[in-house]
């Protein structure tokens, strides 16, 4: 899909047709609106293509009068997605071209990203002031990041709490879910960084005292979001770790009961099998055989559980 906007009256409209000022927002286009963008602008065809990949690293080109900016953006989990309960947020690349006059995004799927910015700065930046329009773009691409980032730690909260009172295999996953999305946030925010404070100093990037302020207000966002992912996937990972080591320590514990209760069962078990040898025994000639018998193996077992009672209280078992 391609959508053209064009500075008018003093905000953005949308338009059919290009401008030699404009905004071109390509969002998964096809083949034909390609080709279009391409005889317009005349960029490489590389730059329009390379940000629709979705394993495409943040970097920065530039090329004849074109410059190129490719960074991860977030963007919600589609609904039909399995995971969209758990971890319901990824990063996908958008490339942000600069000509002259006119600045083109191209993603391989609508975010959040251009929606919020539109709505924001229709009335604030033309397309002609292309290095102020793509910052401000940037700067909010940073915010949505914060803002999914505290979601997501909301969410593994809740996981947490539901954790204490009762440990589950279904709420371990989860948060293990939730942990991968940070290491990806994190990953991409890295990337991001380096690719901003690359334009930052590029000399192919004449830009203003203005335009560096915005750039750095972006990248400042950047690595605010980068610091609040990692600080919360080394809690997150703090927290699997320690669960899991509540899980090993009570199954030690329900071992240990196991144990007592094998051993504490063996002792008559041991008694009336040696009773039930054909050989002379003590008091098997008397009436009472059965019930002396039993009595010595309950106070087998009856010492034998007292020995395991100490030791647990003492902590030596």
């Amino acid at each position: 899909m391609m959508t053209i906007y064009k500075w008018e009256n003093g905000g953005l409209r949308e338009s059919a047709e290009f401008a030699p000022s404009c905004w071109i927002n390509l969002v998964d286009p096809s083949t034909t609106e390609l080709e279009a963008v391409l005889t317009h602008s005349q960029v490489p065809r590389d730059f329009l293509t390379d940000p629709l990949d979705s394993g495409e690293r943040p970097r920065f080109d530039y090329e004849d009068d074109s410059t190129l900016l490719i960074i991860h953006v977030p963007m919600p989990v589609p609904p039909e997605d399995e995971e969209e309960s758990v971890a319901p947020y990824r990063t996908v690349p958008m490339g942000i071209i600069f000509l002259q006059h006119t600045v083109i995004t191209v993603c391989s799927r609508a975010t959040p990203v251009t929606t919020a910015f539109l709505d924001q700065i229709r009335r604030v930046c033309p397309p002609s002031d292309k290095y102020r329009f793509a910052f401000r773009l940037l700067w909010h691409a940073g915010v949505l990041f914060l803002r999914y980032i505290n979601d997501v730690h909301s969410r593994a909260e809740d996981l947490e709490d539901e954790l204490h009172e009762s440990i589950s295999n279904e709420a371990l996953l989860k948060l293990y879910q939730i942990e991968k999305m940070l290491v990806y946030f994190t990953t991409s925010l890295k990337a991001d960084t380096i690719a901003l404070a690359r334009a930052n100093t590029a000399r192919q990037m004449k830009l203003s005292e203005d335009d560096q302020d915005y750039l750095e207000d972006a990248l400042v966002e950047y690595q605010q979001a980068l610091e609040t992912a990692q600080i919360h996937a080394n809690i997150l990972n703090g927290t699997l770790d320690t669960f899991a080591s509540l899980i090993n320590n009570n199954l030690n514990n329900v071992m240990k009961y196991l144990t007592a209760a094998t051993i504490f069962l063996a002792v008559p078990t041991l008694v009336a099998s040696i009773y039930g040898m054909n050989i002379d025994l003590p008091f098997q000639h008397s009436a009472h055989s059965f019930v002396i018998v039993m009595s010595i193996s309950l106070l087998l077992a009856i010492v034998v559980g007292t020995v395991f009672f100490i030791l647990s209280r003492k902590r030596k078992f």
